[in-house]
């Protein structure tokens, strides 16, 4: 989940290509309140709207919001980075694309493809999925500006490529960013009948640890690791299965997650712009660690959309079958709050509720074994995830 960070970067082997500055924020209402004693005076709200407000800072006091957000607060992101002021307020417009995203119906969430997604269900590997975790948390850091970022970005490109290597229709290609060397991975099924139509599945790709990001080992095994790996087996089962979806498919994994939703924003805006019909988005941040004792999957109800939210609940209750309820994350916790801004429907079921949230994230400590030295957890995940693109695809 999202921390936004310093852009000062001590101790790793950095490529010498400078991070957006960004200088206007939309930060949620609660986490402001709470950090502002901690700001300039000179800090002003410029606009508020739907539980978040627009500010000004410095790259400096970026820094001390991110580690104030981090270390006081004990929990994830709380505010999205914008190029403009305009962009900022339209983000946070009642008239704008978040408010339509949050509440509009995108397609039909009928339950109808049983027969298809069951066996697949059954299919999910907690081991391939422990083992991708361990693969990616080998890598010292997925850091956005690190070499190791890029290097293990281009392991998940190669990893599904492999896993695809049979399929004429699928491709699998990295999206280069201009203001960092890290590069998005993106992989479409196109689909057979309505390819117009687009469902995504995604999380994030990079990696955190620490104040300033780059000081140290990030193994990120819950954040994110999990996340990509739960995408990656349910990769694996639909090519293990030569499914071939009316509708096409993309599966997703984001750069600088961890500095302001950076790889997802410039992502959703290009489709928004190319006004791409994008009728579902899940994003799987954090899958590992089972927080909350009577819950399995948290569905955060908040900068979401409802009526995807309750047909993801009820793909629980159909193929999953295991406990699940709602939360709240607050603004811009992860990168579905992108697509939401960009006005497309997008849901994060997560490993736990916010209250409970893994405390060892964005630290050394952030292991496979720390979060109970396996992936059953994220299984759950693989199996929900595969039912929604198969049910939303077809």
């Amino acid at each position: 989940m999202k921390k936004i960070i310093g852009l000062i970067v001590l101790g790793i082997s950095t490529v010498a290509l400078a991070a957006p500055k960004a200088q206007w924020l939309t930060v949620d209402n609660n986490v402001l309140s709470k950090i502002r004693p901690h700001l300039n005076k000179s800090v002003q709200t410029l606009y508020s709207a739907q539980g978040a407000s627009v500010v000004k800072l410095s790259p400096s006091e970026i820094e001390q919001l991110s580690g104030i957000i981090h270390d006081e607060l004990h929990r994830c992101g709380g505010f999205i980075t914008h190029d403009s002021f305009e962009e900022a307020r339209d983000a946070l417009s009642f008239q704008g694309e978040m408010y339509f995203a949050k509440s509009a119906i995108f397609t039909d969430y009928s339950i109808d493809q049983a027969n298809l997604v069951a066996p697949m269900v059954a299919q999910v590997e907690e081991p391939s999925i422990r083992s991708m975790i361990e693969k990616l948390s080998n890598f010292n850091t997925r850091y956005y500006k690190s070499e190791t970022g890029i290097k293990s970005s281009e392991f998940i490109r190669d990893t599904w490529a492999e896993m695809a290597k049979h399929r004429s229709d699928v491709k699998v290609e990295l999206f280069q960013h201009s203001g960092w060397p890290q590069a998005s991975i993106i992989m479409t099924i196109e689909g057979s009948e309505k390819s117009d139509e687009v469902v995504i599945l995604g999380g994030h790709a990079d990696s955190i640890a620490g104040m300033f990001g780059g000081g140290g080992r990030a193994p990120g095994a819950d954040d994110n690791a999990s996340g990509i790996a739960t995408i990656t087996e349910v990769i694996k089962i639909l090519m293990k299965n030569d499914f071939k979806p009316k509708r096409t498919i993309q599966f997703m994994g984001y750069a600088a997650e961890e500095v302001g939703l950076l790889g997802s924003k410039e992502i959703a805006n290009s489709y928004k712009n190319k006004a791409k019909k994008v009728i579902g988005v899940m994003q799987l941040d954090m899958t590992l660690n089972k927080g909350t004792e009577d819950k399995d999957i948290v569905m955060m109800a908040d900068y979401t959309n409802g009526a995807q939210n309750e047909f993801i609940g009820k793909l629980v209750d159909e193929y999953v079958k295991v406990p699940w309820g709602y939360s709240r994350c607050g603004y811009g916790c992860s990168d579905h709050a992108s697509w939401t801004a960009a006005g497309y429907p997008s849901s994060i079921p997560f490993e736990s509720t916010m209250e409970d949230i893994n405390h060892k994230i964005h630290t050394a400590q952030d292991t496979l074994q720390s979060a109970g030295g396996d992936a059953k957890h994220a299984a759950k995940f693989a199996k929900l995830a595969t039912a929604f693109v198969v049910e939303l695809a077809n």
